[in-house]
C-alpha cells in the first residue's frame, strides 16, 4: 500500500524542485524528505525523481504519482468539508477569482446561489489563475473563476489533470488611447500602427502577450509604465503617458478621456472560465454557482 505521507512529500518536492526547499515548506529535515522519497521508490520498485546538483526532476512514474497525490489531497479536502457540514449543518463554499472577472460576473451570480441554497456560506479569495488553479487541484478551494490566453490552462506544464474547465466568455483586449490621440476614432487598429508609441502595462501577463503580438507585427515595445491594476494603467494613459492593451471587461464602465479601440486579427483575447475538480459538479451548490456564472456570461455576451 502506498503511504499518503510519502505522496505528500513527493508532491512538495515536485512543487519546489529540490529536497531542501520541500523540507522547509513541510517543516522537515532534508534527510527526512529524502528518506520518504526513497521509501516510496522502494515500494514502487522504480525511481520517481532524478537527482542532480541542480535539484530534482520527476521521472515518468514520478509524474504519475504526483498526479495521484493531487487527487488524494483533493479527495481528503472534499471529505473534510463533508464532515464539517455534518458537524455544523452549514455548507461552506470557497471560490477563488481574479479581480476584473469577479467584479463583473460574481455579484449577479450570488443571488441565484443564495436563493437555491440559503444555508450556504460563500468565501471569496482573490487570486490570479496561476495561483487559483493549483488550489482547485488540491481541494483548498471549490472552484476558481479564471482565465487563460491561447494555450493550456495556467500553471505548471502537464498539471491541469483533475480540473474541469467550463468556458464562460471571450474577453478581447483593446488598445486604450487618450481621446485626443490621432488614432482614437479608428474602428480597429493593427498593432504595427502603434510601433512608435510608448506603452503602459496593466499586468505582466498582458505585457508578455503584447510583446508576442508586437514581435509578429515587427516592432519592439517601449514600456514607460508597469502596474498590476488596469484602472491605474488607464489613468496613466489618460494623463498622456502612453497607450495600453486592456481586457474589455476591465473597461466597464468606460473611463472618461479615453477611447478603447479593437485590435484587428489576430486579436489578443482572454478566455474566461470556471475551474472545478473533476467531480466538483456533483456538489449542488458548486453546480448552481457554475450555472449562475454561465448565465451571467451569456447575458454579457448579448449586451
Amino acid at each position: 500500500m502506498i503511504d499518503v505521507q510519502r505522496l505528500r512529500v513527493l508532491r512538495a518536492v515536485a512543487e519546489h524542485g529540490s529536497f531542501n526547499r520541500a523540507a522547509r515548506a513541510l517543516r522537515l529535515t532534508p534527510s527526512a524528505v529524502s528518506q520518504h522519497v526513497a521509501a516510496l521508490e522502494r515500494s514502487l520498485g522504480t525511481p520517481v525523481v532524478t537527482r542532480s546538483t541542480r535539484g530534482v526532476v520527476l521521472t515518468p512514474p514520478g509524474r504519475i504519482m504526483v498526479g495521484a497525490a493531487e487527487s488524494v489531497a483533493a479527495e481528503l479536502a472534499h471529505a473534510r468539508r463533508q464532515v464539517d457540514r455534518l458537524g455544523t449543518g452549514r455548507t461552506q463554499l470557497t471560490l477563488a477569482t481574479f479581480t476584473s472577472g469577479g467584479r463583473l460576473l460574481l455579484p449577479g451570480a450570488l443571488g441565484r446561489l443564495t436563493a437555491a441554497h440559503p444555508g450556504t456560506v460563500l468565501h471569496v479569495r482573490e487570486h490570479e489563475p496561476e495561483d487559483s488553479l493549483p488550489l482547485v487541484r488540491e481541494g483548498t478551494v471549490d472552484l476558481a473563476l479564471a482565465y487563460r490566453f491561447d494555450g493550456p490552462l495556467p500553471g505548471r506544464p502537464g498539471r491541469s489533470r483533475g480540473v474541469r474547465w467550463t468556458p464562460l466568455l471571450e474577453d478581447p483586449l483593446r488598445v486604450v488611447l487618450p481621446e485626443s490621440h490621432p488614432l482614437a476614432d479608428r474602428a480597429a487598429l493593427d498593432l504595427a500602427e502603434l510601433a512608435a508609441e510608448p506603452w503602459v502595462l496593466g499586468c505582466l501577463k498582458t505585457g508578455a502577450y503584447l510583446r508576442r503580438y508586437a514581435e509578429r507585427a515587427g516592432f519592439d515595445v517601449e514600456v514607460r509604465g508597469t502596474t498590476s491594476d488596469y484602472f491605474f494603467a488607464c489613468s496613466l494613459v489618460a494623463a498622456g503617458m502612453g497607450v495600453s492593451l486592456i481586457p474589455s471587461i476591465a473597461l466597464d464602465p468606460p473611463l472618461p478621456g479615453l477611447r478603447a479601440v479593437p485590435v484587428n486579427p489576430p486579436t489578443p483575447t482572454r478566455h474566461i472560465g470556471v475551474a472545478t475538480i473533476d467531480r466538483g459538479h456533483d456538489h449542488p451548490p458548486v453546480a448552481t454557482l457554475v450555472e449562475a456564472l454561465r448565465e451571467q456570461a451569456a447575458a454579457l455576451n448579448k449586451a
